[in-house]
């Protein structure tokens, strides 16, 4: 019998310390941003019914739910009443629950179920997803995002506010060169009637428009084709949404989004008029935040997801395939789930393609996962050195006893080895603990003095490091 891998499931990932600590760098930075912009903290279940979220992510977002099988008795009961009809069971047999696929809609049923919940509900929620999609670059499983949402407003200052927050967070994560495109899903239901579409055809056609950056125009007008859509309704919109190539789409027509949207709003009707004039009025708002200078309108932005309802939005950066983050309005969402109709914008972060691109381009800051000291120990009674290593940690340092009885070559080898790496190591002896003292060498330059315990703390240490000892 062969063993068990021991690699992950396909799109699941371990982190290892190093990787653990760059993820809390993003998140830490993220958390301190949303709070700064009035967001506060929101969890929810990893288990959702399926009753919840079905329906909410259009046909291919639903395929892409984890469903979990019924268990004992649960389950077996569907498979027998099928075998006996002489049938598969169903698949709504089988499962009732699954794992969440986003933030979003779990958001809209907590609103829907808490009446007590302020009025404006600035959220922000940081928590894994899982979707069952082809893993790349990038791309996994199992991921987390970034949520900030504001419900309870059709004011377009909460969309500026969470165009602000997310703009911010990258900005301070040393993202310089980001674009946050936006449209208008009512924007494109009323290029999509200019085009001749029937309306009936809008949310197909929304599902191929949303593919334009992957598979290009051709393969758009393709794909359009096989949804039941007339070749010449397909260049029609196209020669709308996307009437130059995709480097002068992300350029120079994206830079003037005043005067694209003044092309637009004279092609289609007073539906979308509004929405451009929606769309202007947001552009004006986030000229006196961080977002402001990197708003693009691209007509071409669709976004899959069938809640959104007005403006929507994605970040890309150069040399990335896929987007950094997306979201939009989505003032219908929470009726769903409720009697009330609560408005609501969001906008979400990808935390792992944002460590992909910081990882490629070395944006992270010096991170040690070690730690500030290894104490070594020769000689003397264990119980004395779990004393010392609970009064060095007790002055705020971090301690890392080595277990073993060895030669202080041996120890001092392992405290500068990779994956342990202690900036120092504290050196514990007959004539150490008779001093109340310990001997601090500093790993990198060899320097070392023999400092007391009860002066012993981070700014000691930091002292040592920079400076050598004038004795």
């Amino acid at each position: 019998m062969s063993k068990p891998s021991t690699k992950p499931p396909s799109g699941m990932r371990d982190f290892l310390p190093t990787e653990v600590l760059r993820r809390r760098h993003v998140i830490e930075l993220v958390q301190r941003v949303y709070e700064a912009h009035g967001f506060v903290p929101l969890e929810t279940p990893s288990i959702e019914n399926l009753s919840t979220l079905l329906g909410k992510y259009g046909d291919e977002g639903d395929q892409l739910l984890y469903r979990l099988l019924h268990r004992r008795e649960a389950l077996q009961r569907p498979l027998d009443r099928a075998h006996a009809a002489g049938r598969p069971a169903l698949e709504a047999e089988l499962a009732d629950q699954g794992l969440r696929y986003d933030l979003t809609v779990p958001l809209a049923r907590v609103v829907a179920q808490y009446g007590e919940l302020p009025r404006f509900f600035k959220r922000y929620q940081i928590q894994p997803v899982w979707r069952a999609d082809r893993p790349g670059k990038g791309r996994f499983r199992e991921f987390y995002q970034c949520d900030v949402d504001i419900t309870g407003t059709r004011s377009l200052l909460a969309d500026a506010e969470v165009c602000s927050a997310v703009a911010t967070v990258l900005e301070q994560l040393g993202f310089e060169q980001f674009a946050i495109r936006v449209n208008h899903r009512e924007l494109l239901r009323a290029v999509i009637r200019a085009a001749g579409i029937d309306e009936a055809l809008e949310g197909t056609a929304l599902v191929a428009v949303d593919k334009l950056d992957k598979i290009g125009e051709d393969g758009v007008l393709a794909e359009l084709e096989q949804r039941g859509i007339a070749s010449a309704a397909g260049r029609a919109l196209l020669a709308i949404i996307a009437p130059t190539s995709a480097g002068e789409r992300a350029g120079e027509r994206a830079s003037d989004g005043a005067q694209l949207l003044a092309t637009l709003r004279a092609q289609v009707d007073e539906r979308g008029q509004r929405a451009v004039d929606e769309l202007q009025e947001l552009l004006s708002l986030c000229a006196h935040n961080p977002a402001g200078q990197h708003l693009e309108v691209r007509p071409d932005l669709a976004r899959g997801l069938g809640y959104y309802t007005g403006p929507i939005f994605e970040i890309t950066v150069p040399d990335l395939a896929g987007s950094l983050g997306g979201g939009g309005r989505y003032d219908d969402l929470v009726g769903m789930f409720g009697k009330k109709q609560v408005p609501a914008v969001g906008f979400s972060l990808g935390l792992e393609r944002i460590l992909v691109v910081m990882a490629e381009r070395e944006m992270f800051p010096a991170l040690s996962a070690g730690p500030d000291l290894m104490l070594c120990w020769l000689g003397v009674a264990q119980p004395e050195v779990v004393r010392v290593a609970t009064q060095l940690r007790a002055r705020g340092l971090k301690v890392e006893v080595f277990p073993e009885q060895a030669k202080l070559g041996k120890q001092l080898s392992y405290a500068d080895a990779e994956g342990v790496k202690a900036a120092f190591a504290g050196i514990l002896g007959d004539a150490e603990l008779a001093a109340g003292a310990l001997t601090v060498k500093h790993l990198s330059s060899g320097r070392q003095q023999k400092i007391p315990l009860a002066e012993l703390d981070p700014a000691r240490l930091d002292a040592l490091a920079q400076d050598p000892p004038t004795t």
